[in-house]
This record gives structure tokens, sequence and C-alpha cells, in this order.
């Protein structure tokens, strides 16, 4: 009888860690806010770019000797091609008063896109001190 429970404990066990797994993905996306999630179409200085941001899970867990805790989350994680070249990562993703979007770039440079309109969104991004023109649309 005991090897009956247990088993049916564990089948019942398994289905929900099943279920959690397969629920995460949707739930992961909408933990995490904000207009700029997904591909986007961009020029940059008027060149052909890429631009695409995800949401990851973001669990955080530390230690103290034998106790361990856990503090599930959900971060963007951004990424760029300008001109067909190699995808770079876009991190610190920061939505602004007026709903647009601040983020750095690879080489450590803040960028800015406005709140679209429609499918469409203009900012600038940042060369050497210098702001360059930045438009996408989806």
């Amino acid at each position: 009888m005991t090897s009956n429970t247990t088993r049916r404990s564990l089948t019942t066990f398994s289905r929900g860690l099943a279920l959690c797994f397969a629920l995460s993905g949707s739930a992961l996306a909408s933990t995490v806010g904000g207009w700029w999630g997904g591909a986007w179409n961009c020029s940059i200085d008027g060149r052909p770019a890429r631009m695409t941001w995800v949401p990851v899970n973001d669990t955080q867990t530390s230690c103290d000797g034998d106790t361990c805790s856990s503090s599930a989350g959900a971060r963007w994680k951004g990424k760029f091609s300008d001109n067909n070249s190699r995808w770079v990562a876009l991190t610190h993703p920061n939505e602004g008063d007026r709903g647009g979007l601040y983020f750095r770039h690879a080489d450590g440079n803040r960028w800015y896109l406005a709140r679209p309109s429609g499918n469409r969104t203009a900012g600038w991004t940042t060369w050497n001190g210098q702001h360059y023109p930045l438009s996408c649309w989806r």
C-alpha cells in the first residue's frame, strides 16, 4: 500500500511540475511589462537594423549554509543587429516618465526610443558623445 501511495504522490507531483513548466513561458511574458517586447525592424542613422526584446527568467537564489531561498522574477533581454552585423546585447531597459525606453547598447552607450505611435517609434543612439537617429517599426 505504501508503494502505491508513494507512486500516486509522485505522479501527482510530476503532473503539477509539468504544468508549471508548461505555463511558465506565457506567465514569464506577462510578468514583465513594456511595449518594446518582440521583434522590430529599424533604421540607425539611415542603415537597416533589427532589434529584439524577449522576457527571460531572472530567478535569484541565495544560500546561507544549508538554507537557501529563491525569488522568482523576469527581466527583458535585448539584442541589436546593425546592417546584418552580428547581434550585440542591449541591456538595462528603463521606461522613462513619458513612456519612452532608455537602454544601453553593448558598447555602454545610452540609447532612447519614444513611446510608439501606432507601430512606429523614433529616438536616438549615442556614439562618441553624439546622438544619431534611430527609428523602429513592426
